[in-house]
Order: structure tokens, then C-alpha cells, then sequence
């Protein structure tokens, strides 16, 4: 049974090169119920990403005055440049009771979770080794040598920001790891605190109004 409840926000953050997109990509796409926050940023567009669908690539004037407004629920600089989750299109997910994911670094994380901690499941993805990590960014090839030096490099910063998040997967085999990505969202979408519809439900098992269950 479907009851009503608060939307969720899902976020993912890694170093560059962890897997946490690859990750994002399939459970965005085989789970209906959630989609993918869509960020702004001032960096190059890769050849393989889309316009609006994986990132807004903007001017750094543009960004500078979304973020002046208040439209920003959280920005970061990262590797020198500019990303940035628009507000309003969260706003609104949580209130239809829709589920968004956020594959965002850990900078912008802390401010989504002091903002808006209740609506929150954070999941922090780690390298089986440093070497690996190394080898899959070559792999990638989407990065100008200088660049992917810059990430090796705050690799390490990024992977020290682990114990502030709510999950750590070690993604040493992705189906693994996907695995308990999917349950650790299967949870979440059944917390007590998000189902709005609960107690109007146990008013009808009850007959009468129920005593709202407080957690000691």
C-alpha cells in the first residue's frame, strides 16, 4: 500500500572518478520515483553530457547573480568552477511528495543538509585504492592532463569529508554497490517521519483518532 509522504532527497558525492555519476545514472533511470536534480555550473560541457539533462552550463556572471537572488539552495566552487542547485524546483518536488537525487560534492551537501536535514539521505562513495581511482579517471579521458592532475590532487580533501554523511559505500564492484545504493533508498522512502500519510491510515485501522506515536 502507497501511503502520502514528504518527498526525499538522495544525495551522492565522491571524488571525481569514484563512480557516484555511473551510479546516479542507473538508479535514475531503471527508478521512476526519483529524479535527478539538475545543477548549474560555469565549467566546459563535456562531450558527453547533455544540456539540461546532466548539468545548465551558464556564464560565471549569470551564476554570481542567481546566487546574489537567493535562487541557489547550495553552491560550491570545485576544481575553479562554479556549480549550484537551483531552489524552487526542490521546493516544489518535496511538497508533491517527489523523490530528487543530488550528485553533488560535499561542500554543497553541508549546506542542503543545514538547510534541510529532515529531507535528507546522504551517501558518500569511496575508491576501493587510490591507484584505482587514478586509473579510472585516465580511462575516462575527458579531462585535459592539467585538470585531471587538480583532481588527483583534492582527492584526498574529498574523501576526509566521509564522516559527515548519513552512508559510505566502497565501490570496488558497481552492482554491489548499486545494490546497496537501491536499499539504502528503499529505507529512507519508508521512515516514519516522511509518511504523511500515517496517521490518517491508523485512524482507520483504529476506528477512532489515533494517539500519534512520539519516539523516546
Amino acid at each position: 500500500m502507497q501511503l502520502d509522504r514528504r518527498g526525499l532527497l538522495l544525495i551522492l558525492s565522491s571524488p571525481s572518478g569514484a563512480g557516484k555519476s555511473t551510479l546516479t545514472r542507473n538508479l535514475t533511470t531503471e527508478d521512476p520515483g526519483i529524479r535527478l536534480s539538475v545543477s548549474v555550473t560555469t565549467r566546459p560541457r563535456r562531450q558527453s553530457e547533455i544540456e539540461g539533462v546532466h548539468y545548465r552550463f551558464i556564464e560565471k556572471d549569470d551564476f554570481v547573480a542567481m546566487r546574489e537572488r537567493g535562487d541557489l539552495l547550495e553552491w560550491a566552487e570545485v576544481h575553479g568552477n562554479f556549480y549550484g542547485t537551483p531552489r524552487k524546483p526542490v521546493e516544489q518536488a518535496l511538497t508533491a511528495g517527489q523523490d530528487m537525487m543530488f550528485d553533488i560534492d560535499w561542500q554543497g551537501t553541508k549546506q542542503i543538509v543545514e538547510k534541510l536535514r529532515p529531507d535528507v539521505a546522504s551517501v558518500f562513495v569511496l575508491p576501493p585504492s587510490m591507484d584505482e581511482l587514478k586509473a579510472r579517471l585516465e580511462r575516462r579521458a575527458e579531462d585535459a592532463p592539467e585538470a585531471m592532475a587538480r583532481r588527483l590532487d583534492n582527492a584526498r580533501d574529498e574523501i576526509a569529508q566521509w564522516g559527515g554523511y548519513d552512508y559510505v559505500i566502497v565501490n570496488d564492484d558497481l552492482e554491489r554497490a548499486y545494490g546497496q545504493l537501491k536499499a539504502i533508498l528503499a529505507a529512507e522512502r519508508v521512515r516514519r517521519e516522511r509518511q504523511t500519510g500515517l496517521d490518517r491510515f491508523v485512524d482507520g485501522l483504529l476506528g477512532r483518532p489515533a494517539q500519534r506515536f512520539r519516539a523516546s
